[in-house]
């Protein structure tokens, strides 16, 4: 088996990372795998969600694989063709099983959401090996739960339980093991009940709008983005008024 498979399930893309006994650990040639993945995921206009996981119950992701050697030369999406891929607009929901460490965790900062098991843990490990976190993490983390919490755990290398990470607000789900794949689809369906093109637009417009240096900017430059406008001259954008009007459910065409 490949040690990175996807499979186009209705309207999702579902990834697993697959290297069980070595606790799902990237190799340099992993990350190619999964910049092709992403690429052709971004690419399909049938595909609305991916979900990225791991094999097995143990791990998520244990980051890179040291005994094949740490990248250097990353794909364009940067490591694990996701990090650096700040114009995809699709949703990405990291279904965490277990171990998410070192480039593991910074994957999952990378999703928009994250469902965890109560058996999963997270943490940036680096130091204990001499090595800096290099995937975002190191970003990411202080962006999303403050400065203060982030050096805590970035500086310790300590690893917190998935509560704890949902205490933090990194997390936005934490259930029993055996719930993982249903509280996932339940996520997945509360998406596909909206329209494509309007969750799309969402989600650029809230990552678009923090860049801007003010609340004032971001709303006086929210219908320049790009996946706004295609939202306000979408085929959608029309179809959802009329459903309404209408009193039925809608028919999104994701057009």
């Amino acid at each position: 088996m490949a040690d990175i498979e996807a499979v186009k399930d209705g309207f999702i893309t579902r990834i697993l990372i697959n290297r069980v006994d070595q606790m799902n650990s990237i190799t340099p040639v992993m990350h190619q795998s999964l910049q092709e993945v992403f690429d052709e995921f971004a690419a399909d206009d049938s595909q609305y969600i991916a979900v990225i996981t791991g094999a097995g119950d143990r791990a998520f992701c244990a980051g890179s694989d040291l005994k094949s050697g740490l990248g250097k030369n990353y794909p364009e999406g940067g490591y694990a063709g996701l990090i650096n891929r700040f114009d995809l607009p699709k949703p990405v929901i990291a279904a965490v099983n277990g171990f998410a460490l070192g480039g593991g965790f910074e994957v999952a900062l990378a999703c928009d959401i994250i469902v965890a098991s109560e058996t999963a843990s997270f943490g940036l490990p680096e130091p204990k090996v001499g090595a800096v976190a290099l995937g975002g993490g190191l970003h990411r983390l202080p962006r999303q739960i403050g400065l203060k919490n982030a050096m805590g755990l970035i500086l310790s290398s300590r690893r917190i339980s998935a509560e704890d990470g949902y205490r933090l607000g990194f997390v936005n789900e934490v259930v029993p093991a055996e719930q993982l794949n249903s509280a996932v689809q339940k996520w997945c369906d509360d998406i596909l009940a909206g329209a494509p093109l309007s969750v799309q637009a969402s989600k650029m417009t809230v990552q678009r709008g923090l860049e801007e240096s003010t609340l004032e900017a971001a709303l006086n430059a929210q219908e320049s983005y790009p996946e706004f406008a295609k939202w306000r001259s979408s085929e959608d954008a029309y179809e959802g008024i009329a459903a309404f009007t209408e009193k039925r459910k809608p028919n999104w065409q994701g057009k």
